[in-house]
């Protein structure tokens, strides 16, 4: 049995009569009768009564109708579903972000409108630090992630920089760099030497801290890494307890307000933290709900930055 049995039967079950479902259907009477009788035959009983003015449905007729239909809305049904899935509008997308770019108004943003465009689209959510974000991409654990500055580049990964903002100093309200006149003034590199500092990464690795110590070896600073944490939520915990010092990017302010007081660094230094969506390039390449999502971001970031850029 084939589903155009199942459709020639329906035809011919709503048109009443064999000559109007055949010119419905767009072939000839003759053939389509055919059909039917070989429906008949496989099922092993008659579904039509058959008389001159047309057809009638049997009592088994009556039942196999119910069950063809509702066949055929379920192959309908899966068609569109695959439909979906092959522009990239239905599927299972799973998003990592570490905590500081969860803390950035654009990723909220970005999954909201995600939920907005793509309601097939089942997101998944984690959180997890940078280096273990771009290990599951690459690993294919994980389908895209959010993180700040990429901590290694494997190949077949793509890093789009969305925005960027710069790192500011997080510094216990009891140290001496918090109590001054104007927080709003910036805190000079050599400033930082000898003092305690809170680092969130991988020991040796790269990223927004290695830059900070890159800086200061320059410079001829050098502070005290008393630290190195997996999360900046952490490693803000650890600053609001007067462990020590540490960066973290301008859109975490605010974090312990009672406990923290945040400065900015130098201009000069030009040490910034931007928002890094990570993808494997062969999905976004391909439609799917990767493609999607990478599309709707950029678009999204896009019109994140404009605000920025008319008021200057």
């Amino acid at each position: 049995m084939e589903l155009r049995h199942l459709r020639y039967f329906v035809a011919v079950a709503e048109a009443g009569h064999m000559t109007r479902a055949a010119a419905h259907l767009g072939i000839q009477q003759p053939p389509l009768s055919q059909q039917i009788k070989a429906l008949e035959t496989m099922l092993g009983l008659p579904l039509l009564h058959r008389h001159p003015k047309g057809v009638s449905l049997t009592d088994g007729g009556r039942l196999f109708l119910a069950e063809a239909k509702r066949l055929l809305d379920d192959v309908d049904g899966m068609r569109h579903r695959m439909a979906l899935i092959a522009r990239g509008v239905r599927g299972v997308l799973s998003v990592g972000f570490t905590s500081s770019a969860a803390t950035h108004a654009l990723t909220p943003r970005t999954l909201r409108e995600s939920r907005t465009r793509f309601p097939d689209i089942e997101l998944e959510l984690s959180e997890n630090n940078a280096a273990e974000i771009t290990e599951a991409i690459a690993a294919e654990r994980l389908h895209c992630g959010f993180l700040r500055v990429p901590v290694a580049r494997p190949p077949g990964l793509s890093f789009d920089t969305l925005l960027d903002e710069p790192a500011v100093l997080a510094v216990p309200a009891d140290h001496a760099l918090a109590r001054v006149r104007s927080k709003s003034q910036p805190v000079p590199l050599q400033a930082l030497h000898g003092e305690k500092m809170i680092l969130v990464r991988r020991p040796n690795a790269p990223g927004l801290y290695a830059n900070l110590l890159a800086l200061c070896t320059r410079a001829g600073v050098e502070p005290e890494v008393v630290a190195e944490v997996d999360r900046m939520v952490t490693n803000l915990n650890l600053v609001a307890s007067g462990v020590g010092l540490s960066i973290v990017p301008a859109s975490m302010q605010g974090t312990h307000a009672q406990s923290i007081v945040f400065r900015p660094l130098d201009p000069k230094l030009k040490l910034n933290a931007p928002l890094t969506l990570v993808y494997r390039e062969k999905d976004a390449a391909t439609p799917g709900p990767t493609a999607s999502f990478v599309a709707m971001v950029a678009e999204v970031a896009a019109a994140h930055r404009e605000p920025a850029v008319g008021r200057r």
